[in-house]
Parts: C-alpha cells; structure tokens; sequence
C-alpha cells in the first residue's frame, strides 16, 4: 500500500520520530472540500468505511486500523471505484489524536470492536479513549457504536448514563427494529464478520451519542455479564463470569 495515494501508515514506531504533517490539513490537503470528516477507528477491511462513502459523497470517511493486509481490501476498493472522500489510516488508535486537529472531526464509528472484557482501558468506549477523541471531535460530536457483544454494549450504555451523555438512539436488536431501512439505510452496511454473526442467531447492537467537551468522565462502577459466546477468532479466555 506504500503506493497507494489514499493510504497513510503512520505505526506508532513512526509517528513517534515523524510528525503526521497533515495534521489539521486534511480538508486542505487530502480530500480538496471542506465537507464534514467521520472516522471509523478498527475499521478492519473497510467495508463500513466505503459503503459510508457510497451512501454520503458530501461526507468524508477515514478508516483507521494497525492491521494493514486487511486495511488493503478497503483501499484497493475505493481506488477502483474512484471514490475522492475515502482515506485509510494504517496506525494505533491509542495514538489518534496526533493526527487530528480540534474540531477537525464530525463523528467517529466505532464497528465490532474487541470488547477488551479483562482491560477497561483498551475498551474504544472507555472514558480513556473518549478523552483522547475530545482532543479532535468537534463539541457534542456523534459517536456511533455497532456491536455484536452484549458486554461491551451494556458496559457503554451505563458509562453513557453515569456521564449524562446525551444518548440519541439505541437498540437491542437493530435488524429487529429497523422499521424504515431506506430512511436509515447506512445501519444495513455488513462486515463480513457481521454477517457471520448474523448467520449464527446473534443480534446486532446499537447506539449513537454526544460527546460533549464539558464535564469530567468518570467510569461506571458495575459488575456486566460476560458474553456467554466465542465471536470469531475472539476467545473469552477466562473463567469470570464477570467483569467491570
């Protein structure tokens, strides 16, 4: 991908001794409008990335993930097809807010990510990571989250409700409840894993809430159920029955 035009693969090995000289120049630099930028963060192969970007010309999406070979997927798509407001970030989300500006962010989604049961802090809905995404996120920002795993939704949920986020939407059983899928059409974009999981009887979760830049964050102090199943290539690995 080194000569791929819509990729940028700043490892944290790199970033370190390199500035991401684009920082706060992506609308000036990369995507050439000043049209709003959505990240998704563990974007994986890139399917939600691109099919946002099918779905919203107006908008700009950047997939990051650290995971290249399949990062390559996304990116050789959207060249192909020629899609202008698609990019691909190859980094450490740990490390995101070094390649973003205030305010230089619309919405992040987050898409099936690790539910990181043993490590609040790995957990891309921790109050860790939200208070790095406050460093670029424009205030009151949206954050979009699609998951298969109870753990992690219901982990989200209470830290939303501890921290007064305002909460726009959520369900149990997105496909379920999807009344008007036309009127909200980019909630049917599938992973391959997602339909894997589809595939097996489980249901698919979702919310979406505000990040505001105001207020402390403070994690929920609570006992969750562990997830009862062993996602794809995902292994509970411990005997707990649950966790905080």
């Amino acid at each position: 991908m080194e000569a791929y035009a819509n990729v940028f693969q700043y490892p944290y090995s790199v970033i370190e001794q390199v500035p991401f000289q684009m920082k706060g120049r992506w609308h000036e630099q990369y995507f050439h409008n000043q049209n709003p930028i959505v990240l998704e963060l563990g974007c994986g192969k890139g399917e939600y990335t691109v099919g946002l970007a099918k779905l919203y010309p107006d908008v700009n999406f950047i997939g990051v993930d650290i995971k290249g070979a399949r990062m390559w997927t996304g990116a050789t798509q959207a060249l192909q097809e020629g899609l202008t407001n698609v990019a691909f970030l190859r980094t450490n989300i740990e490390v995101i807010d070094r390649f973003f500006s205030p305010g230089e962010v619309s919405e992040i989604w987050l898409t099936f990510s690790d539910p990181q049961m043993k490590n609040p802090r790995k957990r891309l809905t921790s109050t860790w990571f939200l208070n790095r995404y406050r460093h670029f996120l424009v205030d009151g920002g949206f954050i979009h989250l699609k998951t298969d795993s109870n753990f992690l939704f219901t982990y989200t949920t209470y830290l939303v409700e501890k921290n007064r986020l305002p909460l726009l939407f959520r369900t149990e059983d997105l496909y379920g409840q999807m009344r008007n899928e036309k009127e909200i059409s980019f909630l049917g974009i599938r992973t391959y894993y997602e339909s894997m999981w589809i595939a097996r009887g489980l249901n698919i979760r979702y919310m979406k809430f505000c990040l505001p830049q105001e207020g402390e964050l403070v994690e929920p102090d609570i006992e969750i159920e562990l997830d009862d199943y062993r996602s794809y290539k995902r292994d509970k690995r411990s005997t707990k029955e649950t966790a905080k």
